[in-house]
Formats: C-alpha cells, structure tokens, sequence
C-alpha cells in the first residue's frame, strides 16, 4: 500500500529542490515559449495541409463590405488609418526605432544591452525571412490589396517583425526601468501595437489571418527566449543588472558616485565584513 505521507513528503522536498534552482518566472518563459513553438508548429501544419482555408476565408470576407469585397468595412479614412498602422510593422520604421533604442542605451552606459536588442532583433528578420522562404505561402487573392507586397505569406512579416521588435524591446527595456508602473506601461504599449499591425494586415487583404497569427505567436517566442537568455546572462554578470535586481543585492546607484557606463563594484563583502571596534 502506497505511504501517502512519504509520497507528500517527498513532492515537498522536489519542489523545494526546484524552487531553489529555477525563479518561476524563468520557467513561466520557458513554458510560454514551449507554448508559442508548439502553436506555431501546430498551425502551420494544418496550413500546409489547406485545412485552415475556409476558416481564413471567412474572417478575411468579415472585413469587406458584403456588397464589394473590395471595399473595406468604415469609412475612407479608417482605411488610411489602416496602412498608417501598418507602417508600424514595415522594416524601415522598424530599424528606424531600433536604431533609437539602441543609442539611448548607449548614451546611458548600457552597451551590453544595446547590443543585445540589436542582435535580438536582427537574428528575429533573419528567422521571419528564412520561415517565410521556406513556406512560401501565395497571398490572399480574394480581394484588393491595400499596401503593396512583395514577400510570401506565411508567417506575416509584420506580425513576427512587430512583435520580435515591440516585445523584445518592451520586455528588455522593462529590465532596465526599476518602477513597476513604467514597466507595465512598457509592456502593454508593446503587445498594443503587435496585436494592431497584426490586425491591419488582415484588414488591408495582405495576407490570411492564420499568417497573422503565426508572426505572433513566432514573433512571442522569439521575444521571451531573449529575455529568458538577457535574465541568465545577468547573473553570470554578462550585462548590466536591472534596477530592480540591483536593489535586491544592496546597490544604490546615488551612493556609489560612479559615473555612467563604469562598472559597479559590489558592496556585499565590504558589507558583511566585520566591523573593527578599538577600544578607548
């Protein structure tokens, strides 16, 4: 007969073992990326199988007049509002605000992690280039398009580049900021315009919304497996730690009267080193 107590006593002490070696918001991205992979995998399966088609017929005739499926649902101006969203997502905008972000972390002394956005997101184009070379996806010829087009389909550019470029610098810039709000305003501001460019895309007949949802689900992952490898190369001391970290282990950037860019010495030993009394 099973011991239920030792069988609970030992559970306990597994996942003690556990918590102690992996932070659980390691392992929450870990899971998410799993997740996201296997999404991803799953949908382009049923893609390349053409099991997906009427359902993306569907949605992308749901935004089209029933009378003139070459006109978009709303007014004209909604529609020019449509490709000013998905300006967002196109390449040049893309590296424009990459290129930004880069020099204001480098401006402030955090180099390490300005490289680390740029090679995040530039290995993220090469990965959407290779997947959509290797698909090879015909657009949606069911209506008008409304931006001009001259890639496959499969996954959406735009979705993965935006959500690789949004995400990423959302979830890495995060690292940096040590107020929780600022970082929640981050973070939201960034799947905002993932999920809007996404839906532009489908909204201007450019592509299938199967294709959108690849780009974000592969553009997620891309996004969290950085931040999973900016997180292990801070505590091997790879990058700048994040304020909040720093304020965990005892740094206090107004006492250690060092300039920006240098590095920061820790105080912890000369902290828990024995304080010398003499005696009058």
């Amino acid at each position: 007969m099973i011991d239920t107590r030792q069988t609970v006593r030992r559970l306990h002490q597994a996942t003690l073992f556990l918590w102690q070696r992996i932070e659980i918001w390691t392992l929450i991205g870990a899971l998410l990326v799993a997740g996201a992979i296997w999404t991803f995998v799953s949908l382009a399966g049923e893609v390349i199988e053409g099991d997906t088609r009427a359902l993306d017929t569907d949605i992308l005739l749901a935004f089209r007049v029933a009378s003139d499926t070459s006109d978009p649902l709303g007014p004209r101006w909604l529609e020019e509002f449509g490709r000013d969203v998905t300006a967002l997502g196109s390449v040049g905008i893309l590296v424009m605000i990459t290129a930004f972000v880069g020099l204001y972390l480098w401006v402030s002394g955090k180099v390490r992690s300005m490289i680390m956005v740029v090679a995040a997101i530039a290995s993220g184009f090469l990965v959407s280039q290779l997947l959509k070379m290797g698909f090879d996806r015909p657009r949606p010829q069911l209506v008008p398009h409304g931006a001009h087009v001259y890639t496959a389909s499969f996954p959406s550019g735009h979705a993965m580049m935006s959500a690789v470029t949004y995400l990423t610098l959302g979830i890495l810039l995060a690292r940096v900021e040590a107020r929780r709000r600022v970082r929640a305003y981050l973070l939201a501001i960034a799947c905002f315009l993932t999920v809007i460019i996404g839906i532009s895309r489908v909204y201007l007949g450019v592509h299938w919304p199967t294709d959108v949802l690849a780009g974000w689900t592969a553009g997620a992952a891309w996004a969290v497996m950085w931040w999973l490898l900016a997180s292990w190369l801070e505590r091997r001391g790879a990058v700048e730690k994040s304020p909040q970290n720093m304020a965990a282990t005892g740094y206090d950037l107004a006492y250690t009267g060092q300039k920006d860019g240098e590095e920061i010495a820790d105080p912890t030993p000369q902290a828990r080193a024995p304080v010398e009394r003499h005696s009058s």
